[in-house]
């Protein structure tokens, strides 16, 4: 039964979009916790077995190398603990979930809190010119990658039907970005207006953005306007262009859209590094 169980639970997260290591992984993590525990039935599992087993992973000993086990691998064990049991709930297998009001220390990555709605404002009551507006809708309100905007064209921007298209993303991947009134405003405005006025030097015409040389903007040139932006508008963090997508693809979860949604907004090919870039809580764990 437990077997069946653990096997749908890896069929649960392979139709998600989980990449193969992951659709491997999590499900062997949870094969372990019930062989120390030696039970069959998942209505008998508490938080004591769940902290028992957490405890037991901060003394075991690696068996592959010398030492004990990492944060984060203890931690990858407490993530296919809290999706198992959300799947468990979300398919009405259980009626108690028994992780869901537990706390646990993350392990500490090499990642900074993400910009708030109120910190985006102020970036962009910053901006002084409309060419620097653009550029902070291209990183932020579109979240394209450095790269995708040091690439994007005239063609790809699609005013009429307010789209953006991405035409060759990370892993050869194109989307289609949704774009707002006030995107589509400022866009307009940008192409008519602030582009155009040197279109007779403009050495690279299909470019969508163009620096004060008429070439085609470089991930560096971008990279600079943005902290430019940021020193004027007073705040004290340090700001780059992945800083931005990082922020967006936050606020489009804290506004209710789902994990699905904005990891294609992002272009990503697997949740998961949808959730490295975003604070996913236990809510949103459980809308999946």
């Amino acid at each position: 039964m437990m077997k069946e169980t653990i096997e749908n639970f890896r069929n649960y997260l392979l139709q998600l979009g989980y990449s193969k290591s992951t659709v491997y992984m999590l499900p062997e993590c949870m094969k372990g916790f019930f062989e120390y525990h030696n039970t069959t039935t998942i209505e008998s599992i508490t938080q004591q077995h769940i902290i028992s087993f957490i405890e037991y992973l901060q003394i075991r000993p690696h068996k592959r190398k010398e030492g004990g086990l990492s944060e984060c691998y203890i931690y990858h064990h407490i993530y296919a603990l809290k999706l198992f049991f959300s799947y468990l709930e979300e398919t009405n297998q259980i009626n108690y979930n028994p992780i869901s009001v537990m706390k646990f220390k993350r392990p500490k990555y090499n990642q900074r809190e993400p910009l708030t709605q109120q910190e985006i404002t102020q970036l962009f009551e910053a901006a002084e010119i409309i060419k620097e507006k653009v550029i902070l809708h291209l990183f932020y309100s579109c979240g394209l990658r450095r790269s995708e905007a040091e690439t994007l064209k005239i063609k790809d921007v699609h005013l009429k039907s307010g789209m953006l298209y991405v035409r060759e993303g990370k892993g050869h991947k194109r989307r289609a970005i949704p774009i707002t009134e006030k995107v589509i405003t400022d866009f307009e405005t940008y192409y008519l207006h602030e582009r155009n006025k040197n279109q007779t030097t403009a050495r690279d015409t299909d470019a969508f953005i163009l620096n004060r040389f008429g070439k085609r903007m470089s991930g560096s040139s971008y990279n600079k306007i943005v902290k430019e932006i940021s020193k004027k508008s007073g705040l004290e963090r340090e700001i780059s262009l992945h800083y931005l997508r990082h922020s967006i693809a936050t606020h489009l979860l804290e506004n209710g859209l789902t994990v699905e949604y904005v990891r294609d907004f992002l272009g990503h090919s697997y949740l998961e590094a949808t959730q490295i870039y975003t604070k996913v809580n236990k809510f949103q764990l459980k809308k999946l």
